[in-house]
């Protein structure tokens, strides 16, 4: 009884230090809600996908009258499907921002919880990658055979990994089932990863809008940031529900709500919003094996920037002007998204080869002025 009462209270122990008593910045602002907002998105995702797996079937003739299946006939079916649909492109723009949010104000200097971070990107972006081929419509169907065949780029290797993953010579059924798997699956992983990215966030602290240590200046997560998080949670899920309940398939593909068909390819075929960027400098180089490296590269490049980027201290004009350039970092972000939903043709293939090039510009000019600021400094 008493061993049983010691686990408990150190239990209670380590989530008073972790969640209650967790001395925090006293300058956060509501740009720091969106990581226990995308904590929520998480197990809003991983629940409602559970659901929807009871009814799913992972096979090609039958994906796709499935999912109609759910819509239709299971009592709040096309609630759920829509809730875990429209959750990945809000998971997405929550993630985003909250990547932006560490650039803008230095949060990769910490190392390990920015390294863990962007490691949660990557594995997010899998699997939504996955989750997209399982409804099984033209545009599912389509963008696995042509994100699948870019392996075929690695040289000597290439063409038998596509054929590894496929489970034949083309998308077919074996490929439906392994992304269905790996789709289950890698949401757990994240989950891991998150808690890895919460212990290294403890171990260092939150950084602040000002950028300087706070040491002596610190005040407890509760109240003060709980009651925060809670109400920016009510604020954004009310904008959720009205995308669910109003504009359900706003950010869904048309041709997705057409049955697969290997003989008719679709006039323009893209990825979901939240690849865009990354899909338009794909395209917007000519060689294939050089589009692949610009497009692991796009998003690779995060990883680098604690090691480029770790000074702290930072003159008023260079802090300032790199204010600047991160604007227009972001600027050229949106319209990488916009051009990749354009068709591939004049002005926008040319327009999507310059700002690919300006986007991978802005990084080189981040760490030229740090460099710069280092030498004029001392």
């Amino acid at each position: 009884m008493l061993v049983g009462l010691r686990k408990k209270d150190s239990i209670v122990s380590i989530l008073n230090n972790s969640l209650v008593d967790l001395p925090s910045p006293s300058s956060l602002t509501y740009f720091w809600n969106f990581g226990s907002l995308l904590g929520v998105f998480l197990f809003s995702q991983i629940l409602t996908g559970l659901f929807l797996s009871f009814h799913f079937s992972g096979e090609v003739n039958l994906s796709f009258d499935s999912v109609i299946h759910m819509m239709r006939d299971v009592n709040y079916g096309w609630l759920l499907r829509v809730v875990h649909a429209n959750g990945a492109s809000m998971f997405f723009l929550l993630m985003y921002i909250h990547i932006g949010r560490g650039l803008y104000y230095g949060s990769y200097r910490f190392h390990k919880t920015w390294l863990s971070g962007v490691t949660i990107l990557l594995l997010s972006m899998a699997t939504a990658f996955l989750g997209y081929v399982l409804p099984w419509g033209q545009m599912s169907f389509w963008a696995a055979t042509v994100i699948t065949n870019l392996l075929s780029a690695i040289p000597y290797v290439g063409i038998f990994l596509v054929e590894w993953i496929w489970g034949g010579f083309a998308v077919g059924n074996p490929t439906l089932i392994r992304f269905f798997a790996f789709h289950f699956i890698l949401p757990f992983i994240i989950l891991f990863m998150v808690v890895f990215h919460l212990l290294f966030l403890h171990e260092t602290g939150s950084n602040n809008p000002l950028g300087v240590s706070s040491e002596g200046d610190k005040i407890s997560f509760h109240p003060y940031y709980s009651f925060k998080d809670v109400y920016g949670f009510m604020i954004f899920f009310v904008f959720f529900m009205f995308i669910c309940l109003c504009y359900p398939y706003i950010f869904m593909d048309v041709e997705n709500f057409i049955p697969s068909n290997p003989l008719v390819t679709p006039t323009h075929i893209q990825p979901e919003w939240y690849f865009l960027f990354a899909y338009t400098v794909l395209r917007s180089v000519p060689s294939k094996i050089g589009g692949v490296i610009a497009l692991i590269m796009s998003v690779v490049v995060l990883y680098f920037l604690p090691f480029f980027l770790g000074h702290r201290f930072r003159s008023t004009f260079f802090y300032y002007f790199l204010k600047f350039v991160f604007w227009f970092y972001v600027i050229n972000w949106m319209l990488l998204t916009w051009i990749g939903a354009c068709e591939v043709e004049m002005p926008y293939s040319i327009m999507g080869a310059h700002f690919s090039v300006l986007y991978f510009l802005m990084y080189i000019m981040f760490w030229f002025f740090y460099e710069v600021q280092d030498l004029v400094m001392f």
